[in-house]
């Protein structure tokens, strides 16, 4: 039988495993990319491993998400990664010079490749026929030290796409669908193949929507084949030397088929607050709207801000909006700026912001109280815009573009207006001087480390017994906002007890306080959660922050993949409920108890856990891979990588 996409990269990159769904599999990683959110905990992580230089074909460190400098803690960060990129041989993208995966898409992306990034969107170079995963900053390290990247053999789902989009409808809408077909959970361990004729007449920058946004339904990634629209693009990127066609056999096998007629998609929303609370934009029922914020890795491509800039030609935004515009790259800025459509949308109010993710991740334009904000983003999680308040819609740049003019959640289509059409541009402005490729001679960099630039905090062994509080019991889609949140929070992203303060901040503002008055008092902590656990960013502070304040295990339904990765490899036990109906059993403040924890792990998994508060017991299981066992018992996976680390949390070396 033939290969789909997945199956043909998996094999060429295979270093241990069978490529069965379900097991563990090891695989080499050509390309690795980190933001300043992640990247510098990934680099402390990767000095630690005492690798003289990377290993990859190539690593690129951007800053892209604290780029506002409000106090020393931004700027001593890109100072350290700055610096630490220079000594090992990684590629640095400067402030200002895009959001990672829009500057990947278009300088780095390869078909056939893999990439992992510290970034849960790194799929978006799937639409470039790349194996793109999102990863904890952890792996990331390993994976530039040598090391293979492991996951969970996934299963593959076509998604057959056919017809054409109409006037009006976007590529947004396509993965808004999607997200309602598929929703947020229940896709772990699977990746989405696209196909079809109706994919043939999407762009890459359309793809590229697509395949991002794959990351809100909890896929490992999404992939699209490398054909005539790659070619174009890496044309027109001046890169037509990266192009290699890359397309699933014709008798290749999925563990699914979906098909989605695109003629029959109409503009869509998803409402708060979670990316798969889907409804069409028409039923919105033309709700009064205070912001629209236009850009993000999702949505901030020259074709998505060109066709924005002709709907609002000659036009000026509603009194009631602000209009906020975030261009995805510098790339993107210049050519807005040099054929005029800079001019157009800055004329109808929009104002300028950096070529970052801002408004996406909470560090700006953090709406009004009770705000209705339109946003071209992919997470529209309750407080992530900065304003716990405020009601956050997803949509697309058509969508965002009629509320600007009229103020109000209109469908598009409404406008009466013809559809503009947009010719991407043969040659794009090509200009790579705020990217630093590193020194030839290493020997003399120094390694620059800030006040802000912590240690590295590591989890002792694993006890035999845990006897935990519940310190904290939360609902269904928890996600890692919630855990760590992010916006201004994120500048103590190297600082892991100052970041620790605020774990649990928008859900109970006590926990961190309480977490550590048990860690304090030689105890430990459990955290008890529903289904889809730590969903969201990959941000592996979900993990180390409280990992730092004692807490030993998570008790969840189910966990989405990158935080359970996470949660591993920093020591903390991902432990299952057998049966759901259990999690009604407890109550915060609750004492559970697990005894034997070293035998259990090292063999079937499966814990009889007790509610010592309650009397009652229950069992509980652990799913582990024998590598993941062997990080476990350890207390992390630094402590197995570099078991002489100094800077343990407790002191003590192995």
């Amino acid at each position: 039988m033939g290969k789909n996409l997945v199956e043909k990269i998996l094999a060429g990159h295979l270093v241990s495993g069978n490529l069965v769904p379900g097991e563990e599999i090891g695989i080499r990683i050509d390309q690795t990319l980190t933001q300043d959110a992640t990247g510098t905990m990934a680099y402390l992580q990767f000095e630690a491993l005492k690798v003289p230089k990377i290993k990859t074909d190539l690593s690129v460190s951007y800053v892209d998400h604290n780029t506002i400098q409000i106090g020393f803690e931004n700027a001593d960060d890109h100072l350290y990664l700055q610096s630490v990129a220079q000594k090992y041989g990684i590629v640095f993208s400067r402030a200002g010079n895009g959001i990672c995966h829009q500057v990947h898409l278009e300088r780095f992306g390869k078909p056939g490749k893999t990439l992992i990034g510290s970034d849960s969107h790194t799929p978006t170079c799937g639409a470039l026929g790349m194996m793109a995963i999102g990863a904890g900053g952890l792996d990331v390290a390993l994976a530039m030290a040598g090391k293979p990247f492991y996951l969970v053999c996934p299963k593959v789902i076509r998604i057959n796409l056919t017809g054409k989009l109409k006037s009006w409808v976007s590529a947004k809408d396509v993965i808004l669908k999607v997200l309602e077909i598929f929703s947020t959970k229940g896709n772990v361990n699977t990746v989405f193949e696209y196909s079809g004729k109706g994919m043939e007449s999407l762009t890459v920058p359309e793809r590229a929507t697509i395949a991002n946004m794959g990351a809100e339904c909890g896929v490992t990634t999404s992939i699209f084949p490398s054909d005539k629209m790659t070619r174009l693009f890496l044309r027109s990127q001046r890169r037509e030397k990266d192009f290699t066609e890359f397309k699933p056999d014709k008798d290749a096998r999925y563990a699914k088929t979906v098909t989605i007629d695109l003629s029959k998609i109409e503009p869509m929303t998803a409402k708060p607050h979670s990316p798969d609370n889907i409804s069409t934009v028409r039923k919105m029922k033309k709700i009064a709207v205070d912001q629209v914020c236009l850009g993000s890795c999702t949505n901030s491509s020259y074709k998505d801000l060109v066709t924005v800039a002709k709907i609002l030609k000659n036009k000026t935004a509603h009194p009631r909006v602000s209009f906020i515009l975030a261009p995805g790259s510098r790339q993107v800025l210049e050519d807005l700026s040099r054929n005029g459509y800079l001019a157009d949308l800055i004329s109808s109010g929009a104002r300028l912001m950096e070529n970052a993710c801002g408004f996406c991740i909470g560090n700006s334009q953090s709406p009004k109280s009770g705000a209705v904000s339109l946003r071209t983003s992919n997470r529209n999680f309750q407080g992530r815009s900065g304003t716990m308040d405020a009601d956050v819609y997803l949509v697309s740049p058509e969508t965002a573009a009629a509320a600007v003019i009229t103020g109000q959640f209109i469908d598009p289509r409404d406008l009466k207006m013809r559809y503009p059409k947009i010719a991407l541009p043969k040659k794009f402005s090509v200009d790579d001087s705020m990217i630093l490729w590193p020194a030839r001679t290493k020997k003399d960099v120094e390694v620059i480390r800030g006040a802000n630039i912590g240690i590295l905090p590591r989890s002792p062994e694993l006890p035999d017994t845990i006897h935990g509080h519940v310190t904290i019991k939360v609902e269904d889609k928890i996600t890692t906002d919630h855990i760590i949140p992010a916006g201004a929070r994120m500048k103590y992203r190297s600082n892991i007890p100052k970041y620790s303060e605020f774990v649990f901040e928008n859900v109970d503002a006590t926990f961190a306080k309480r977490a550590m008055f048990v860690r304090q008092d030689g105890k430990q902590n459990i955290i008890v959660a529903g289904h889809s656990y730590g969903q969201g960013s990959s941000r592996e502070h979900a993990a180390i922050c409280p990992m730092f304040l004692g807490v030993r295990a998570v008790l969840a339904k189910s966990f989405e993949r990158i935080h359970a990765a996470n949660l591993i490899n920093f020591g903390i036990l991902p432990l299952t409920f057998c049966v759901d109906s259990d999690y009604d059993s407890i109550d915060n403040e609750d004492i559970l108890e697990i005894t034997d924890v070293k035998r259990i792990v090292s063999e079937d998994g499966k814990f009889l856990m007790r509610n010592k508060t309650r009397g009652i017991a229950f069992y509980v299981t652990c799913v582990l891979s024998e590598r993941q066992k062997q990080i476990i018992l350890a207390g992390g996976a630094l402590n197995i990588n570099n078991p002489e680390g100094d800077n343990k949390l407790h002191g003590k070396k192995n």
